[in-house]
């Protein structure tokens, strides 16, 4: 992911969504007026459509996704440490000659 990446508070996405959802005003337009591009805006109003109701939606950086990825990472990183561990152990254990 790129580190130029910016970040918008949450109050900025649901205004946004707010003046692409105006009549006679299109999301093209918006978006050129605040300085995004389309596809952040359409992205926007989609993940605020999904979590309509769950009070959920621009809570943070990032989104549930991102927390789960990040969470699903770690785990699998943790996984395969102890997998060498383990492979390790077992050519200890393998190379003693039994007295």
């Amino acid at each position: 992911m790129s580190e130029n990446r910016r970040v918008y508070a949450p109050d900025f996405k649901r205004k946004a969504i707010e003046l692409s959802n105006s009549p006679g005003r299109s999301v093209s337009d918006v978006a050129k007026e605040l300085g995004i591009i389309r596809a952040t805006l359409d992205r926007w109003r989609r993940e605020a459509k999904e979590e309509s109701g769950t009070k959920k939606a621009f809570t943070g950086q990032g989104n549930s996704r991102d927390e789960e990825l990040a969470k699903l990472r770690k785990e699998n990183a943790d996984l395969r440490e102890t997998n060498e561990i383990l492979k390790k152990a077992m050519v200890i254990f393998t190379q003693r000659s039994p007295r």
